[in-house]
Parts: structure tokens; sequence; C-alpha cells
């Protein structure tokens, strides 16, 4: 079984790149969603200082990536030159505040973040652009949400709110929405679930995919994003609702694609208006009618971000500090079909822990492993024990280890590369999916071409 060092240069399978000039880059991440991404800019040269907001996942990137412990010391040291990055939503104000202050900042903004965090505000701006929506209802209370589908019965989707657990979400699978309000019934009953806040959105039957792409404050950045989500836990789309099993996802060039125009590229000038720069995505249901807007997401997504390593050829600082300055960048991207597959330990997917029920200090060991395989490998809960010869270990109890991507021309190519890859990958009691983009190839991708999508 092979051990190495984790070396912290890059080096793509193209050859070795480095930037030019080394930058200061502060990472303020939430709960560690793009927290790879930090390690990758360390390991492009950059001096990085990572803040980690959740209290529970500072344990995480341990002798990877220097931490800090609070925001303001880290705006001290990073100063106006340097680079700030966001990976998550809810710092919109402090976004534009820094902005405004001179500060060069890739994230998001105020009303970036109310896209994605206020589902009602969503939907209300893009049906004001021109999108096609979706009914749907915010509640603060799971009573008046059980009341709303009795009166208005109808197959609602469960969506979670801020606060509350992805593990909530549900589509239904009666006409009449019976099954979601039984499940809201077992929620009420729940003392861990019976405050949350939840949407209702009535369910689109189609083909569900997001479409993405980088912002700099004027215009567009780089190719277009198409990605397919796998949010069930199991193989075939069965069990429930994950933050993601894995991603499906492709890049493309043509803006008079039928998908790009009919969904983010009405938003441009929202988006210049309200000065975001960052990564967008809109999620969608296409079918024979059109394409339906489901939700926003103003922000790195995972585990897109890490194929979104993968994809690029150009190297991320060079790029986030364009989308900083409203600058225009020509991204180097990989042509092809890639895969991000998400590897879980449990209590992943359920959120309540257990003493006896985590993988929480185990070693994670690779074999057969060499330096350039390690590239397609990107870490969540992992840290290293200096004490332990540099050992890799699981240093948290949330049950998101790593990430695995890999590329192909063909989407059984990439399938191949990401499973090959994360048998190599020893860690006790592993759960992954073996099926991501096979839906695609079996029924989707046809689908989405007989519609003029693709």
């Amino acid at each position: 079984m092979a051990h190495f060092m984790v070396e912290f240069f890059y080096y793509s399978e193209i050859g070795e790149y480095a930037e030019d000039i080394s930058m200061k880059i502060l990472f303020i991440s939430k709960d560690l969603i793009a927290g790879n991404l930090a390690y990758l800019l360390k390991k492009e040269g950059h001096d990085v200082r990572l803040f980690i907001d959740e209290k529970g996942r500072r344990g995480n990137f341990t002798n990877l990536v220097h931490k800090i412990n609070t925001i303001k010391a880290g705006i001290s040291w990073v100063g106006k030159e340097g680079l700030i990055v966001f990976d998550d939503v809810g710092y919109g104000k402090m976004q534009d505040k820094l902005r405004s202050k001179g500060y060069l900042v890739v994230g998001g903004s105020e009303l970036g973040d109310r896209l994605e965090l206020n589902r009602e505000f969503g939907q209300k701006i893009f049906a004001e652009h021109g999108l096609k929506t979706v009914p749907l209802k915010d509640f603060e209370d799971l009573d008046e949400a059980a009341v709303y589908i009795k009166n208005n019965p109808a197959p609602w989707v469960i969506k979670k709110n801020p606060g509350s657990t992805k593990f909530i979400s549900y589509v239904s699978r009666l006409e009449n929405g019976q099954d979601t309000l039984d499940l809201i019934k077992t929620y009420l009953n729940d003392r861990t679930t019976s405050g949350v806040k939840i949407s209702l959105q009535k369910r689109v039957d189609g083909v569900e995919i997001g479409v993405g792409r980088f912002f700099n404050g004027n215009s567009w950045v780089g190719p277009i994003e198409f990605n397919i989500e796998y949010t069930r836990f199991m193989p075939g789309d069965i069990g429930p609702i994950t933050s993601e099993m894995g991603t499906l996802a492709w890049y493309s060039n043509d803006e008079h694609n039928k998908l790009y125009q009919e969904t983010i590229a009405k938003l441009e000038p929202y988006l210049r208006k309200i000065n975001f720069r960052g990564d967008f995505e809109l999620n969608c249901m296409v079918n024979e009618s059109g394409t339906y807007i489901l939700e926003a997401t103003s922000r790195f997504g995972s585990p897109i971000v890490h194929l979104q390593s993968e994809i690029h050829e150009s190297p991320w600082g060079e790029f986030l500090l364009a989308l900083a300055k409203g600058e225009n960048y020509n991204l180097k991207w990989r042509k092809g079909y890639g895969i991000v597959l998400c590897l879980t330990t449990p209590p992943f997917p359920y959120p309540k822990k257990s003493k006896n029920n985590y993988s929480y200090g185990i070693n994670v060991h690779f074999n057969g492993i060499n330096d350039n395989n390690m590239n397609h490998i990107h870490f969540e809960e992992i840290s290293i024990r200096t004490s332990d010869h540099e050992q890799l270990y699981i240093s948290d109890r949330r049950g998101y280890i790593l990430y695995v991507t890999g590329m192909g021309n063909s989407v059984p190519e990439a399938q191949e590369k990401v499973l090959n890859l994360a048998n190599k990958i020893i860690i006790p009691k592993v759960l992954y999916r073996n099926d991501i983009g096979s839906s695609f190839v079996d029924k989707n991708e046809k689908l989405l071409k007989k519609w003029g999508y693709l």
C-alpha cells in the first residue's frame, strides 16, 4: 500500500503550472463547501489564510491550510492588494461593504444572497426577467404548511430553507400530495424537525439540469456550465435526498444554446445591477413545454466546485482575481464530460450523530495512487496528523469525507476513471454511488436533444 507525503505544489495532466505572482488570499468559508479550493490556491503558490465560520467545522484542513480565528484579523492581514474569497451565501452585506471600501472580493452580494435564501423573492425576480417559474410558497411554521396542502392538494415538493438540513427535502409522488402531508406530520412530532422552515414548490416533471457561469460584476466570464445533480442516496435514484452524491457536468461556448438563452442569459442585466461577482447557477426542470426555474445557487456549488477544478486548465488564482476586479479572462478548459463523486461515511446521510456511528479520527489510505492521481482528489473533512508521518485522517463527524473527479470524451469513460480511483481510496465503511451519469446516458440526453436543448 502506497504512502506519500502531501505535496503543496499543483500539477495538472497537461503539465506543471505556477503563477508568476503570489498574492495574499483570505478564504472565508461558512462550512467548507469549497474548502478544498483554499488548499488548491495554496498549492498554486499563494499565501492563503482560511477562516471557517462554523465552529464545529474548524477541525478540518489542519496542517493543510493556515487557519485563522476571526474575519477581522484576516481582512487586516490581506489588505486591499490581496484577494478575499467567500464560498457561501449569507455574507452579502459584508461583501458589498468591502467592495465599497476598495477590497477585491469574490463571492456574491446582498441581493445575490436573497435570490437563493429567499425563494419567493427569487421566483419574483425570475418572473420579472421573463423566466418560467413554478408555484412556490415559503412557510415559517410546519402547521401552516400542512393546512396549505390540505386546502391545495397537489404533488408538492418540500424544499429546505436556511437553518434546516437537506435531509428534510422530499418530492411528492402522489398527485394529491398526501405523502408530503404525511411526512410533514412526522416532522411535527419530532423535536429535531418540528421548528424547521420550509418552502413548498409544485412538482414539475421532466429532466432536472443546472445552468451556470461565472460573473464579474459587468458580464459573464468563461464558458457555460451544464450539470446534472444526483442527490438521491442510493444508485437508481432511490432513497433520501442528500446534499449531493455526485454530479455530471460539461462546458460549452455556445451562447446560442436554447437552454442557456431561456435561463441565466436573461439575468445578466440583474446580476450587473446587483454587482454580483462569483459563480451563479440556476437549477431548472426541462420538458416539452419549456424550462422552469426551480432555484438559484448564488455561490460556489458543492461538489461542482471540485469538478470545476478538474475541468479548468487555467489557475484559480488568476481567474478569481479577474472576477474580483471586474475584468474579462480567457479561461482555458477541457472538453468532454466530467464527473465528481462524493465519498461519505456514517452518519451521512442522516444528520443525527451517534457515539458509535461515525468515522472521526480514522486514517485515510491510498492504494496505488501517485501524485498525478491526487489532482483528482478533493478534501472536505480531512486533516494531516503531523505526529504520524503526515498521515491524512478524517477530522469531522458529518461524513462528507472527500470527492473524486475525472473526465472523459464520453460519460462511461469519465465513470470508469472516477470509480477506479475511488476504489483505491481506503476508508472504512465508505459509501458512494456507482451510477453517476448513467441516467443521462440511458434516457435524459435523448430527451434534451428531442426538445432542442442539446
